[in-house]
């Protein structure tokens, strides 16, 4: 089998077919940060990087089996005011991976991407051919996040109009708590907030990274105390915490520094989530 990840990152959907044990020939990526490919080739030496998704030629590749990606949120992020949608530079890239998914004509594919306006989603999913399964990383890790996964892997219904609905199970829930993935120190809340990429952007200030935490709710923080009061002794999520919630091996992300491998897990996937969708490619 042999696999094209666009937008792969750090290459979270190697990790998923490694986990479950379906083996592959050759794995091709389409990333252009810097970062994400350091640590994708430092864990997957034998990983093909083509670069710029806009410019993979199909001509240029042997037949792909299995399509994945995770096109860029940015456009549909509840973060940004101006939401252009599908209509978004970084949004819009999902037409590109469309253009892919058209012309090899894979087996299996699998869209991932962020809750958005009923307008993106219902477009995704009828220029696509099936509406996704919907599942929340809370199931299998210590942190909420809710995504929508279009893929044909596994099981499906029809609608009266012949419109596919996915019907893979949900993950059996783990019940992992945010307070066992520290190292040290306590936290006020079962799960953690969703992982995001400004993880990676921490404030100097204790009171502004406490408001951020407290008020704006895009960064997660830990306290020395059981008492979860706000003082100058509370931090920010070790790299090691942060890899526990994204499900990814201890030590992945070893070569970056705190912030850049942040900044890569933010925008990640989460690997336990993405294992239990590609356990169903051996089944069906």
């Amino acid at each position: 089998m042999n696999v094209l990840s666009l937008f792969d990152g750090m290459s979270c959907g190697q990790i998923a077919l490694n986990r479950v044990g379906i083996k592959y020939n050759k794995y091709f990526a389409s990333e252009i940060k810097p970062h994400a490919i350091k640590v994708t080739q430092h864990n997957y030496p034998n990983t093909i990087q083509l670069g710029d998704v806009t410019k993979i030629k199909v001509s240029d590749l042997p037949k792909i089996d299995l399509l994945i990606g995770g096109s860029p949120c940015q456009d549909f992020s509840s973060a940004n005011k101006q939401k252009l949608g599908l209509n978004g530079i970084k949004s819009g890239l999902f037409f590109e991976y469309l253009r892919l998914l058209k012309e090899l004509k894979p087996k299996y594919f699998l869209l991932e991407n962020v809750a958005m306006d009923d307008f993106s989603y219902n477009t995704i999913s009828h220029l696509l051919g099936t509406f996704p399964i919907d599942i929340n990383s809370s199931l299998v890790s210590a942190q909420l996040r809710q995504r929508s996964y279009w893929t044909n892997i596994g099981q499906y219904e029809l609608d009266m109009f012949g419109m596919r609905y996915c019907k893979i199970p949900q993950p059996k829930d783990k019940k992992i708590r945010f307070q066992s993935i520290l190292e040290n120190g306590y936290t006020d809340r079962f799960k953690a907030r969703c992982l995001l990429e400004s993880e990676s952007r921490p404030l100097v200030s204790k009171n502004k990274l406490y408001r951020r935490y407290n008020e704006l709710g895009f960064i997660n923080i830990v306290f020395d105390n059981q008492k979860f009061l706000y003082n100058e002794n509370i931090r920010i999520l070790t790299q090691l915490e942060l890899e526990r919630l994204q499900t990814i091996p201890e030590g992945y992300t070893k070569i970056l520094k705190r912030n850049d491998a942040a900044c890569l897990l933010g925008d990640g996937w989460t690997v336990d989530v993405i294992a239990h969708i590609f356990s169903y490619l051996e089944r069906f």
